[in-house]
């Protein structure tokens, strides 16, 4: 059967189609800010889980939607975007030892470490915050870059660490790509605007040691290391399914790392398509091995969560994020090479989201779903915030080679 023309790239139906979604979106978050300006976790219906939580990382990907949301003219969004800022720049940040607490406690107490994933954040939303021009943004901008340099860059081995502890008095041994991947986006959000290139060669440095891992993988990334970055592929083969650190390959992320690949090759090479085509080659390569391992694998629509190393999928559950990064990246393949079967992806990917992922009753997207595409809230329940199904009601129609918040606030369309 032929798509509906609202699910094909390209097409007016498909544009109002994502403007639809998105502001659905937007409007659903609204009661995300605590009186502090952290983020509560959001439930089903966007009602506030008041007994979780607020994680920096929730609140600073809050700060940068709704710093998108001033762009598009979304109703209140500068307000909720100054809410969360205020979050930032008090109840989560550690006046004593510097950098942001991983959140706070329901009871208002301190949720402790020191997260490399978290402050990658901080980054992203102080850039998009700044962009805005939010009161405090700028100055939070720099102290989160100058906090980064100083405890998570490691400018020898062109990687960054993941974990200390609250007082950074002790440094954990583990060290993972998932940290590093927000890493590249939060470098490249910062390069574009401030201007400080070394954050976008910085970020090319992370990538090729990503490109040399997976090509020796078969394209299929590992994501946990010791502190000598030497691989653990066995890293959580006992609890497959961590939200942040599961066992085996994610096929989101690889799909993800393509498409961030693919906007720092854009970047780096606008005058030297043979240098850029290099690295649309391992965008390319990183996102059909995991289409291929991931999607339809066990004969239901939906992106699996895990693989074993073979490409067998270990926990089948479909999470809503894999989804907003495969239309993500699909849309940004095919308008960067015009190869059809691209866009025959995004399609299909446009009618699965639409008839298992929105949720049409109450808003959002169901974050997880089971391999039948039940509803699960195993891993993710509820739905914690709004950043990657917002990016991608987006991405697919503005430049690859910007940021997504300096690329919307510039109108820099497709």
């Amino acid at each position: 059967m032929k798509p509906q023309e609202k699910y094909l790239i390209d097409t007016d139906a498909n544009r109002a189609f994502l403007k639809e979604v998105r502001e659905s979106l937007l409007s659903f978050g609204h009661q995300f800010p605590s009186p502090g300006g952290s983020s509560y976790y959001l439930g089903d219906d966007g009602t506030p889980w008041k007994d979780r939580s607020r994680e920096t990382w929730v609140t600073s990907r809050m700060v940068h939607v709704y710093s998108l949301g001033t762009f598009l003219g979304h109703p209140n969004s500068r307000e909720l975007a100054e809410a969360g800022l205020k979050g930032l720049r008090g109840e989560l940040h550690d006046r004593e030892h510097g950098g942001w607490y991983a959140g706070r406690k329901a009871d208002g107490g301190i949720l402790p470490n020191k997260q490399c994933y978290a402050h990658a954040f901080v980054i992203l939303a102080a850039s998009s915050a700044t962009l805005a021009g939010l009161p405090g943004a700028k100055e939070l901008l720099d102290e989160a870059l100058a906090l980064y340099d100083l405890r998570f860059w490691n400018e020898e081995e062109g990687l960054s660490c993941d974990t200390w502890n609250t007082e950074f008095t002790v440094l954990d041994d583990y060290r993972g790509l998932n940290a590093n991947m927000h890493t590249v986006e939060a470098f490249l959000a910062a390069a574009d605007v401030t201007g400080e290139e070394k954050y976008r060669v910085r970020a090319g440095r992370i990538i090729d040691h990503v490109k040399g891992w997976a090509e020796a993988n078969q394209w299929r990334i590992p994501e946990h290391f010791t502190k000598e970055w030497i691989a653990e592929l066995d890293c959580n083969q006992d609890k497959p399914d961590d939200p942040f650190k599961p066992y085996g390959a994610t096929p989101g992320h690889g799909i993800e790392w393509a498409r961030l690949i693919a906007q720092w090759a854009l970047s780096t090479y606008p005058n030297d398509p043979d240098a850029a085509k290099e690295y649309l080659t391992v965008s390319q390569n990183l996102y059909n091995r995991a289409v291929a391992d991931g999607w339809n694998a066990d004969g239901a629509p939906g992106i699996v969560y895990t693989t074993d190393w073979d490409g067998k999928p270990v926990v089948h559950d479909r999470m809503h994020w894999t989804l907003a990064e495969a239309i993500n990246t699909s849309s940004v393949l095919y308008h960067v090479t015009g190869n059809q079967r691209y866009a025959d992806d995004y399609a299909q990917f446009m009618q699965y989201l639409d008839e298992k992922v929105l949720d049409h009753a109450h808003g959002s997207w169901f974050h997880q779903l089971d391999q039948n595409n039940e509803l699960l809230g195993t891993v993710w329940p509820g739905k914690s915030d709004l950043y990657h199904a917002t990016q991608a009601t987006l991405i697919p129609y503005y430049s690859p080679a910007l940021s997504i918040a300096p690329a919307v606030k510039e109108g820099n369309l497709i």
